[in-house]
Formats: C-alpha cells, structure tokens, sequence
C-alpha cells in the first residue's frame, strides 16, 4: 500500500503563491514599462519644446520690406508685331503705245488727281483721228442726201440703211482714236506721291507697261497678325497704340479698319487692319510696329509682384505683416500685367504684404520692417 501525504493548509497557500509567481512577475514588468515609456514620452516632449524655445530666442530678426496694398489699374495685355503699309498703293500703267515724249514728274514730287505724269509721241494717233473724222465727215454727209432722196422716194430703204450704219462705224472709231489721243497724255488717277518712276524721255512702252507708282500716305495702315486665341477679344475692339522703333518708339493712336474673316494659310494668323492718322508724313509704309492690344482690365485692381508670392504644397501664399510678425495668407491671383499679378481674394486694401524677405520668414516670426512701400513702383526705383 501506498503511503498518503496528508498536506497541509500552509502547504496549499505555499503551492499557490509559487504558481501564481510567474503571472505576478509578468504584471509587474508590463507596469514597469509602460511607466518607463510614458516618461520617456514626457521628458521628450519637454526636450523638443526646450530646443523650440531656444531656436526661437536664438533666432533672430529677419530684414523685411512691405508693400501697402492698394487699388490700382491692372490690364491683361499682348504685345504683337506689325508693319506699316501705304493707304493706297496704286501702279499707273499706259493705256497706249508709243514713245516718252515728255516726263513731267519725279519720284518724290506729290500730285494730284488729274495731274499730267507723262506725254507719250502723239502723232501717229492724231493721224488716225483725223482720217476717222474726214470719213465720218464723208459718210454723215452722204447720209444727209440719202435722207432727202428717199423722202422724194429716189432712194430705196436699204440704201439708206447702209449709210446710216456707216456713219455710225465711222462715228465709233473716231471716238475711239479721239480716246487714245487723250491717253497719249497719261495723268494720275489718285492723288498721292510718286514713290516710284519707270520711264524716261525717249523710251518706247508697250500697252499695259508700269509708268509709276502712286502712294497715299497721308493714312497709314497697319497690318498686325492675330492668333486665333485672341480674335474674340480684338474682335469687340476699336483703339489701339502703336509703337513704331524706327521713330525712338514714338506711339501713336490707331482705330480698328478691318479684320479679316479668314487665317492666313501658313502662319495661321488674321490680319488686323489699323488705321493711323499720318499727317506729317512721320510714319513710312514697310516700318515695323508694334500693336499693344489691351483684352482686359480692371480698373481699381490689388496687384503683388510676381516674386513675392510662393506657392508650397500646391498652395499660393504671401506673407503679411502685422505688429512686426509675419503671418502666412492663402491668396487667389488673376490677371498678370508683366510682373505684377492681381490678387482677387484672401488680401484687402490697406494691408502690409511682405515683399523682400518672405522667404525667410516663418507664420508667427517677428520681423524688422526695414522699408515701407506705398506704391508698387517703388520697387524698381
């Protein structure tokens, strides 16, 4: 038989302690951790909230200068090239052959409508018009008798017929060698000035040869190609400026003439036809221009240099300036006119926008106002 160990009640507790101790042990040392960690937490925190504390007494001031924003004309404007062109440029040709007997002009000299610019040898033509007329002469006279003959019934209906359509041709080509008489003396269709001449005393000309070239330049037209992202706006347009190079960049006032409907096939652009008042002769045809075509403007506009706004993680931002500290501004910007942009929200009139320095300014920083602007032009001054 086996012996019975009768235990005791100090036994059961002893045997229950020694069991539970690892459990206790395992408690104790998740306690101990978590106490451990929240105070590394802690003293961590107040580490970094020193370091802050001491850059930010390290740091210091940073040089700015503000502008004070206020409501200004801004435009939303392009800039396009152009040459200037006669009004009228007209090439006077002969309207007869022969020869130069006379050159009664020289390139440069103005005329005017009806002026004599050439006379061409006349002979041969006055020789046909006097044959003409004697012949005419002839056969109106002989119509005449025809015409008393046949009231006296001594002449037949045909017979009279046949004079009178004689004398009709004869008529005809009388006038028509009395009109080339008058063309041997060529005058100027237009007035204008003679910019350029082809003849010279002596010279033989076939019909339809170049005799001169009339130009009209008391207006002046100036042809500026458009894009095509651009006609709707020039199309409701009518002033423009026009700066010409070759007159120290003189401006001039211009209206809109006449804007064409179709693209030109290569360069895809439409022409503008401006008109240009050119009265003192200042302005010459083939001179390049350039046309400043104002699309938009706003008339009481808040607009910031181009510089002073950043733009960081897909936000645009200005930093103002108020009680010397530096406060970002989230902003919304429309048109831009060279290197200034509008500002349509998130600025009001009146306010300091840093414009040199932003970059280096943090939101809540203090600043050194070194320099106040008052107006925006001051900054290339």
């Amino acid at each position: 038989m086996e012996k019975q160990i009768i235990e005791t009640p100090a036994g059961k507790w002893l045997r229950r302690i020694w069991g539970a101790l690892p459990s206790l042990f395992l408690t104790a040392l998740i306690v101990v951790a978590v106490m451990l960690f929240g105070r590394i937490q802690s003293e961590s925190k107040l580490l970094e909230e020193q370091k802050k504390a001491q850059m930010r007494q390290k740091q210091p001031d940073v040089n700015v200068v503000t502008l004070e924003l206020a409501p200004a004309p801004i435009r939303d404007r392009i800039n396009l090239p152009g040459i200037t062109q006669p009004w009228v440029k007209l090439d006077v040709l002969t309207e007869v052959s022969g020869k130069v007997a006379k050159k009664a002009v020289e390139e440069g000299n103005s005329v005017r409508k009806g002026d004599v610019i050439a006379v061409f040898d006349s002979r041969d033509y006055q020789n046909a018009y006097n044959s003409l007329k004697a012949s005419y002469q002839a056969a109106s006279a002989t119509l005449t008798r025809l015409e008393k003959l046949h009231e006296g019934q001594l002449a037949t209906r045909s017979q009279l017929d046949d004079a009178r359509a004689q004398s009709e041709n004869y008529r005809s080509s009388m006038d028509t060698a009395e009109l080339n008489l008058e063309r041997c003396t060529l005058r100027a269709p237009i007035s204008g000035l003679i910019n350029r001449l082809y003849i010279d005393n002596g010279q033989f000309l076939d019909h339809a040869d170049k005799v001169a070239e009339i130009l009209q330049i008391e207006q002046i037209k100036v042809r500026v190609g458009i894009p095509e992202s651009d006609v709707d706006a020039v199309r409701n347009l009518e002033d423009f400026n026009v700066k010409i190079d070759a007159l120290n960049g003189k401006t001039f006032s211009a209206k809109k003439y006449f804007l064409s409907r179709t693209a030109d096939t290569e360069a895809r652009l439409y022409n503008l036809d401006l008109a240009v008042d050119n009265a003192g002769g200042e302005i010459l045809p083939d001179m390049f221009a350039r046309v400043e075509i104002v699309k938009k403007e706003v008339p009481e506009g808040l607009s910031l240099p181009l510089y002073s706004i950043i733009t960081r993680n897909n936000e645009t931002i200005v930093y103002v300036c108020k009680d010397n500290k530096s406060y970002s501004r989230k902003i919304v910007t429309g048109l831009q006119e060279g290197w200034r942009v509008e500002i349509t929200q998130g600025l009001d009139a009146g306010e300091q926008v840093i414009v040199v320095g932003q970059r280096s300014v943090n939101d809540g920083q203090t600043v050194n106002v070194v320099r106040r602007l008052k107006n925006i032009e001051e900054l290339v001054r």
